[in-house]
Parts: C-alpha cells; sequence; structure tokens
C-alpha cells in the first residue's frame, strides 16, 4: 500500500515533466527553426572566414592603400551595430540604390558575415604576426614568393593561433543569429516568438518558462557542438606540427 503523500508527489512529478516536454507540434516549430538557424550560421561562418582570412592579410599588405582599405572595413564592420547593419542589408540598401528587396536569409549572412569577418581579421593578423621572424626569413632564404610563403609556411603556423579566439567568435556569431528574427527569418528565435505569442496552433498551451528552457538546451547545445569542433582543430593542428 502506497505510502499518503506518494501518489501526490507522483502526479506533481507527472505533471512538471509533462510542463517540461513540449507537445511534437511545438517541437516540429522549434526544429524548423533550428534548421534556419543552422543555415545562417554556416553561410555567415563561411563569408566571415574568407572576410577574415582576406582583410587580415590585407593589413599587412606592404602596399599603403591596400591596407587602407582593409582598416576602413574593419573599423566600419566592427564599429557598426550588427543589427543596424542587418536593417541595412534588408531594407535601406534596396531603397537607396533602387534593388530588388534582399531575401532575409541572404542579408542576414552577409550582416553576420561582414561583421564576423572583421573581428575575424584581427585574429588572423594578430596571429600572423604572433609567428616568429625567424619563419619569414627561412622562407625568404628558400626563395618564395611572397604568395607560397604566406600559404606554405606563414598561415599554417599560425593557425593553431588562430583557432582558439576563432571559436570562440564563431559561438558568438551564433548567438547573434537572434536577430534575424527582427527582419522576419523564421529562425529559432523567431519560432519561439511565434509559440509564445500563440500564434502557431498548439494542441496545448505553452508553459513559458518550460518553452524558453528549451530553446536555451537547443542553443547550448548547438555551441557545445561548435567548441568541440573547434577542439578537435586545435588537437589535430597541435599534433601536426608536433610531428614535424
Amino acid at each position: 500500500m502506497p505510502k499518503p503523500g506518494t501518489a501526490g508527489s507522483t502526479f506533481e512529478g507527472r505533471h512538471l515533466l509533462d510542463d517540461l516536454i513540449l507537445n511534437s507540434n511545438q517541437y516540429k516549430n522549434l526544429m524548423e527553426g533550428t534548421l534556419v538557424t543552422l543555415q545562417v550560421i554556416a553561410g555567415s561562418f563561411a563569408l566571415g572566414t574568407v572576410m577574415s582570412l582576406i582583410m587580415g592579410v590585407a593589413r599587412l599588405s606592404s602596399r599603403s592603400w591596400i591596407r587602407g582599405a582593409a582598416l576602413i572595413y574593419i573599423e566600419f564592420a566592427r564599429g557598426v551595430s550588427a543589427i543596424i547593419l542587418l536593417f541595412w542589408m534588408a531594407y535601406a540598401l534596396p531603397i537607396l540604390f533602387g534593388l530588388p528587396s534582399i531575401p532575409g536569409m541572404l542579408a542576414g549572412i552577409l550582416a553576420l558575415g561582414l561583421n564576423m569577418g572583421a573581428y575575424g581579421a584581427e585574429i588572423v593578423r594578430g596571429a600572423i604576426q604572433a609567428v616568429p621572424k625567424g619563419q619569414y626569413e627561412a622562407a625568404i632564404a628558400l626563395n618564395l614568393s611572397n604568395r607560397d610563403r604566406l600559404r606554405e609556411v606563414i598561415l599554417p603556423q599560425a593557425v593553431p593561433i588562430i583557432l582558439p579566439p576563432y571559436g570562440n567568435l564563431s559561438i558568438e556569431v551564433l548567438k547573434g543569429t537572434a536577430l534575424v528574427s527582427l527582419i522576419g527569418l523564421s529562425d529559432l528565435a523567431f519560432e519561439t516568438q511565434l509559440l509564445r505569442s500563440g500564434r502557431v496552433r498548439s494542441v496545448d498551451p505553452v508553459n513559458l518558462p518550460f518553452l524558453y528552457l528549451n530553446v536555451l538546451i537547443i542553443y547550448l547545445i548547438l555551441s557545445q557542438v561548435i567548441a568541440y569542433l573547434f577542439r578537435v582543430a586545435e588537437r589535430r593542428s597541435a599534433r601536426k606540427f608536433v610531428s614535424v
């Protein structure tokens, strides 16, 4: 025979669990938003990485106009709020230049990618400057061209220095993807707002604290995946140079 109070506590535990676990329709909306968030972070990461490498190297160019152009981009892109840059991409530029409306996905990727590239460029520049000068002298002694010197000697040694801060930057960009919900892109943050406001049909009402707890867990999982991938890259990069 169950002890007094046991049935009540079991019922309360099940009720708490039911609140914590959303229904299938709610999870479907969150997963659809997560897929959009993944697309935005993937595109932003790709664009940001390309801009980081180009502008980071350009900041060290022997030509003053190249250094100046890279500096202007870096100071502008990191000095302007990401949300303002996002609104410019989505709304202002098409109006000013009479262009067709930029799709929300493209606008989000451009804004976040350009912003990431500005911060990443400084990481790349600092890492290249951290490579011992003896490596530059050895590459010159081997009569390597500037391009080969950078590609074969300098950048490979700068990669282990780049990876840790670049991993942190990538996680910051992941969190910044929530801004794209402000231009109507149905990412994870946007779908969460729809569920919160009741504009998505659902069998059960949404318990707001547990809704946001589920969203928090999703963002946490995504950030941990990014951190894990960068840790793997760091270990492989470190082993490569140790073995050499």
